[in-house]
């Protein structure tokens, strides 16, 4: 049995306290795991080596192969800056880079999880049927949003709903407090998806309800990004959490073995209770994002809590992800209607899938400014974007939409920031307005238009949402919250400083080679 840590702070942990240090690090499973990955990719290379020396028809063979794949590459699905990153590798490593591509559009090692999904997707396509009333009324605003819903829901089942409560939460503080109270409320189950969780305040608090809720009877399920066992988790934290009654499981656990399966990962934040009450947004469950813990200066995030019909949909979002190892799984009984909420608006949750060949995430964001009248205001905290994005940034800017971005003042990853800033002059010239934000980190993934249209979620402006990761958001349309978006996105401004012509000329000169360098590699970030 695994014992409950305790500390003199009273925060519950599942996980003692450890010190840092090089041999605990060399001694780690991490280690082992890098070092039996390096150890296969020694032994790829010098396969390649002696076959190269071993026969003159290998070059012979490799060079026909390489010339393949760039006819491949320029017949595959794949946004033209990625093609052009791909051909640069070509360039300098010809062979290397073309058996990366080849491993990685050929789903070598994710291969049996894609198929997976696929059937979940399938088996769950009309589980939640579209309300034909509320599609209706939607379709008389003319607001195009129930084009928008049908092209979401090609991708899976994501109905547009009505009679559902939002509430914005504009920081991280916000949403613990909110978490909090609406856990003591648990009576069914609650279901728990994030991309990060580590051990402290937060966690310690929002674990001591789980424990609790689940002593009484409550069916409690966690599953966090297997990334985590890098960083913030222990291998078997998924036995520490069962000892508290915790269903527990982490997404595509790290194993010594070479795969693009990593690649793909659950970017998500979802939290439902009892069906009634979810959350989604930017927050993880860290002390950061609650500014208990300083990093990279004050954490500016955000988030948006959800109560009525709307919520089934975040409930459907959580078991596909859950079920994928789940040989007999469980739909209707977790699906129930819950009792309608007298709200005015529109709700669409929705999800992206990196393992089809639809772009959600993006796509939704460029049809906000296709059809933007007035504005389109952002928050985010990577802006490392392809051509058809940036264009359509632009475009809304040159017909008159008034474009502001809000991005981090303090960078978490100063190479992501680079690149962020190789996009600032052409943007700035075409009209975008920019802005950094002084007191630190913006962690929020925020669209608002017009006063009638806004996204709250978990989706970056970089390739890694829009290409590689699972991902959620809430679209909403003439929501009560949305005009407290709106005054949180005028708030942060008052706090930023704008990026200007003059600005970009006086840029520190690390962010300006550094970005230029890995332009040509940004779809890998």
């Amino acid at each position: 049995m695994f014992k409950r840590k305790i500390p003199n702070d009273g925060i519950l942990r599942l996980i003692p306290k450890q010190k840092k240090g090089i041999f605990k690090l060399i001694f780690s499973r991490l280690f082992m795991i890098l070092v039996l990955i390096s150890i296969q990719i020694l032994i790829i290379g010098s396969l390649y080596i002696r076959m190269n020396e071993a026969t003159p028809y290998f070059k012979v063979f490799f060079n026909l192969l390489t010339a393949v794949t760039i006819i491949w590459l320029f017949n595959c699905e794949m946004d033209s800056t990625a093609k052009l990153t791909w051909m640069i590798i070509f360039f300098i490593s010809p062979v290397p880079g073309t058996i990366l591509f080849v491993l990685t559009q050929t789903d070598f090692g994710h291969y049996a999880i894609k198929k997976r999904v696929e059937s979940i997707i399938s088996e769950t396509k009309n589980i939640i049927p579209q309300n034909e009333e509320v599609m209706a009324d939607v379709q008389l605003t003319c607001s195009g949003t129930d084009d928008l819903c049908r092209y979401v829901n090609r991708t899976g089942c994501f109905p547009i709903y009505t009679n559902t409560e939002t509430n914005f939460l504009a920081s991280g503080e916000e949403k613990f407090s909110a978490v909090l109270e609406e856990l003591d409320k648990a009576e069914k189950f609650i279901f728990m998806e994030y991309f990060i969780i580590d051990e402290g305040y937060m966690w310690g608090k929002i674990l001591e309800k789980l424990r609790d809720k689940a002593a009484q009877g409550v069916e409690v399920r966690v599953m966090y990004d297997g990334m985590c066992e890098m960083s913030t988790l222990t291998h078997d934290y998924p036995k520490r959490m069962a000892n508290l009654g915790i269903k527990c499981r982490g997404f595509a656990p790290i194993t010594p073995f070479l795969s693009t399966y990593y690649n793909y990962r659950d970017h998500r934040k979802i939290l439902v209770i009892d069906g009634k009450t979810a959350f989604t947004g930017g927050i993880n469950f860290a002390d950061e994002y609650i500014n208990r813990r300083e990093r990279f200066g004050h954490w500016k995030d955000s988030a948006v809590m959800l109560k009525g019909e709307a919520v089934r949909s975040f409930t459907l979002m959580f078991l596909q992800m859950w079920n994928i190892s789940e040989k007999e799984p469980e739909w209707d009984k977790w699906l129930e209607p819950v009792k309608s909420t007298n709200c005015g608006g529109f709700v669409m949750p929705y999800a992206d899938c990196p393992l089809d060949d639809y772009r959600v995430g993006e796509n939704v964001y460029i049809d906000i400014l296709n059809r933007a009248t007035s504005y389109v205001h952002i928050m985010t905290p990577y802006l490392i974007i392809d051509g058809e994005l940036e264009n359509a940034l632009k475009y809304a800017a040159q017909r008159g939409i008034d474009v502001k971005i809000i991005l981090p003042g303090i960078p978490d990853k100063k190479m992501a920031f680079a690149l962020a800033k190789t996009h600032y002059k052409e943007l700035t010239k075409a009209g975008v307005k920019l802005y950094e934000y002084t007191p630190g980190f913006v962690h929020s993934k925020i669209f608002v238009s017009d006063d009638e249209k806004a996204v709250v979620g978990t989706i970056n402006l970089d390739y890694r949402s829009l290409y590689h990761h699972f991902e959620c958001a809430a679209y909403m349309y003439r929501t009560s919250c949305i005009s407290e978006i709106e005054a949180d996105f005028s708030a942060t401004l008052e706090k930023c400083r704008e990026v200007t012509l003059e600005t970009i000329k006086k840029e520190k000169i690390f962010y300006k080679i550094s970005g230029q360098i890995l332009k040509f590699v940004a779809p890998l970030f």
